[in-house]
């Protein structure tokens, strides 16, 4: 004879409808009177049953159990379309391409219960033969914050991704500096061009390609402030970027630079020559104040900026226009200064570094490996004597 099962074990019986076992289970009410029932289903007795058993388990750990089928792709896209409410249109469009390019069609449909730290290990494996490093911990961070969302929303009971390391992915593009004779290439064939100005100023003060992209002329000082105490020479003030807020990349980078005679030049040019863009536009000219702007007055972005370089370096001489970048230029704003033996301290200062390590660290390849200023200084002390 079968024994009953005691009050409060639950039931076990067929879903004709389903073909399914149906294990349940009653907890109590809630604290509306509505009686708590918990069900787990399967084709056999024996895997209800098994089900049911983890469905308690994960309640009385305080788990809100997701729908059996909820996916990864089903948390990575909740993760899109809301848990990224407040950021910067680029950073949205940046998650989203990498979530749909790199990890929903490899993850996207497993259950995300079921995913596993060796899951993630094998996805990142893969993506290492064809990413770079800063690439991975990009895919790696989507992948994270769209499970810690679902963490917090009681869909899963752990994040597996936080456990998994990044692997080392391929070597990034190096970067590269101009040399003397190169950066004179480059100003030589950007002359009458649209980018001649930007290229000209982005060489000889070293500003970010964001940081000239939001410059305006409120903050260019052709003629500087001869009345000042001390007078200044012609500058510009980089006080802003296209960042969100408009804020520079660091306090520090919020700086005033003061303007090589070849700059003061080339804007004056620039100036004018925006003055009858303007008007050849006409209505159509947006103002925004910009100094490097559109043929109608619109800001730039990158795209823009990185085609137009291209094709202001396309003949010059020494130079695959292919091969280079408007950052580079900053690179070899530094790189010329240190074959000058201008101090770090200095190079930093002027390029809007926080320290010296952040320019160490970004240009080592373009910092002067030897500091010769003591041997300089020593050899005029301590001359040597003609040889007997």
């Amino acid at each position: 004879m079968t024994k009953r099962r005691s009050r409060g074990d639950g039931g076990l019986h067929w879903d004709e409808k389903r073909q399914r076992w149906i294990a349940t289970a009653n907890l109590g009410f809630d604290p509306s009177g509505k009686r708590i029932v918990k069900r787990g289903s399967g084709k056999t007795k024996t895997e209800a049953k098994n089900k049911l058993k983890e469905v308690l388990r994960d309640h009385e750990d305080g788990l809100a159990i997701a729908p059996t089928g909820y996916t990864v792709a089903d948390a990575v896209n909740d993760w899109l379309a809301y848990g990224l409410a407040g950021r910067d249109q680029r950073t949205v469009e940046n998650c989203t391409y990498l979530s749909q390019k790199h990890v929903i069609p490899a993850l996207g449909a497993r259950k995300l219960r079921d995913l596993s730290a060796e899951d993630v290990d094998r996805w990142l494996a893969a993506k290492a033969q064809a990413l770079s490093t800063r690439s991975l911990q990009a895919v790696h961070s989507c992948l994270n914050r769209a499970v810690k969302r679902a963490m917090a929303r009681d869909k899963v009971k752990r994040n597996v991704v936080e456990l998994c390391s990044v692997p080392q992915g391929k070597p990034g593009r190096p970067s590269k500096a101009l040399t003397f004779a190169q950066a004179e290439a480059v100003l030589k064939a950007a002359e009458g061009t649209s980018m001649h100005a930007y290229i000209v100023v982005a060489l000889l003060t070293g500003a970010r390609t964001e940081e000239l992209r939001a410059l305006s002329w409120d903050h260019v000082f052709l003629k500087g402030k001869p009345d000042a105490d001390p007078p200044q020479p012609p500058h510009i003030a980089v006080w802003r970027s296209v960042r969100r807020g408009g804020d520079t990349k660091t306090r520090k980078s919020r700086r005033t630079l003061a303007l090589p005679a070849r700059c003061v030049e080339v804007l004056w040019q620039h100036f004018e020559d925006q003055g009858w863009e303007r008007l050849a536009a006409g209505d159509k000219w947006e103002e925004h104040g910009l100094v490097f702007s559109s043929a109608v007055g619109k800001p730039l972005d990158a795209t823009n900026v990185r085609r137009a370089f291209r094709q202001a370096l396309k003949d010059a001489e020494g130079i695959n226009a292919d091969e280079w970048t408007p950052r580079e230029l900053r690179h070899s704003f530094v790189s010329l200064l240190s074959d000058r033996g201008v101090p770090l301290e200095e190079i930093s200062r002027l390029v809007g570094h926080s320290g010296t390590a952040v320019t160490e660290e970004v240009y080592r390849k373009q910092i002067r490996p030897v500091i010769q200023t003591g041997a300089v200084v020593m050899d005029g002390i301590f001359k040597r004597g003609p040889e007997r």
